[in-house]
């Protein structure tokens, strides 16, 4: 094999960080395809010296994209998830701060015109099976990067993105609770397994012995409590019916708290073996419906029917998801998820990936 040279852009989408792909930029063969975005990252090596990923999982995503072949929706967008310092890649997972660059970018390669104002971009995400509205500000048909939204977790201020989440609840399982109950006995602890987003298995800090406001390098110095919570995890998931997950990052573990008040939640996530220094967004919308609903392990004290703000407290800030639910009780539904984001291009230009990544 010899060195090849693609088009690539890269963005930091939400709290991560990772190259976009048009899908005709990349081998049509699903095995070529993964060796070269395994180059391209440079997954091979700890701190990715030789490709544009990092020593964190956030900085080794990918986001390929192209013209949908839904009716309903405008593009198609595949999240791959990466290894750190392995060659290993995932198309299991959903990312959802990766999915806020999905419509800037979409808009900028052509694939869907720019509205004079703002665009919405309907976006089918294929790992999921689910659709998702991104709003983006398109002053003048451009797209608009720089504003005065802030997320925690991220440096500075851009133009906010909505995501607004419509069919995600069961998407990748088939059942909101794929296990049949919303509480489980797991290796000792009470469990939730839940699909919304994300497939996720939440504990309870206290059950671990922890206070919940754990910074990540606490948690990830914890080999005890990352042996039992991967333990817990490889056991929900085939409770969930997505098989052996030892190779894979679903479901993703969760720990939940307290939140500062009657509509906040307090949250460590897992991606899955180390702790996120911030927040996934699918993982938010996972607890954010769970808190939202009764008889989780995360359920919260004051549930209602109608719209509401649940703010997840991370470890950088918070998350807040505006869920509408319909319903009371056992029978309470969660009819859309909606939260903002940003994004910013870094660069464009064309990636090399090495030869010898391609052996």
């Amino acid at each position: 094999m010899q060195t090849q040279e693609l088009p690539c852009v890269l963005m930091r989408a939400g709290t991560s960080r990772g190259p976009f792909f048009l899908r005709e930029w990349l081998p049509e063969d699903e095995e070529e395809r993964d060796k070269v975005l395994v180059g391209a990252i440079g997954a091979s090596d700890l701190l990715a010296l030789d490709g544009i990923g990092g020593s964190s999982s956030l900085t080794n995503k990918v986001a390929i994209v192209s013209r949908s072949t839904q009716p309903d929706c405008d593009v198609d967008y595949l999240f791959v998830q990466v290894g750190v310092a392995e060659r290993s890649v995932d198309t299991r997972p959903n990312c959802g701060n990766m999915l806020s660059g999905v419509a800037p970018f979409a808009i900028e390669q052509g694939l869907v015109p720019a509205r004079t104002g703002e665009t919405t971009v309907r976006v089918y995400n294929v790992n999921t099976r689910s659709r998702i509205e991104v709003t983006v500000l398109t002053p003048g048909g451009r797209v608009q990067y720089e504003g005065d939204t802030v997320i925690d977790g991220v440096p500075g201020a851009a133009a906010p993105i909505r995501l607004n989440f419509l069919d995600a609840w069961g998407a990748v399982t088939g059942s909101l609770f794929p296990t049949g109950q919303r509480i489980d006995l797991i290796d000792g602890l009470a469990v939730t397994c839940i699909d919304a987003a994300m497939p996720l298995v939440m504990l309870r800090a206290a059950d671990l012995g922890l206070s919940g406001r754990e910074t990540p390098a606490e948690l990830d110095a914890n080999t005890a409590l990352l042996e039992r919570i991967e333990r817990v995890r490889r056991l929900a998931g085939e409770r969930m019916g997505l098989g052996d997950v030892s190779n894979s990052v679903v479901p993703k573990p969760v720990i939940v708290s307290e939140g500062d008040d009657a509509d906040s939640i307090t949250s460590r996530y897992f991606t899955p073996r180390r702790c996120h220094t911030a927040h996934a967004v699918t993982g938010a919308i996972g607890v954010a419906t769970a808190f939202s609903l009764p008889g989780t392990v995360a359920s919260g004290q004051a549930l209602r029917p109608g719209v509401r703000t649940v703010s997840v407290l991370h470890p950088q800030g918070r998350i807040g998801v505006e869920v509408c639910v319909e319903g009371a009780g056992l029978d309470a539904r969660i009819q859309r998820a909606a939260l903002i984001r940003s994004a910013r291009k870094i660069l464009q230009g064309q990636l090399t990936v090495p030869a010898y990544a391609m052996a």
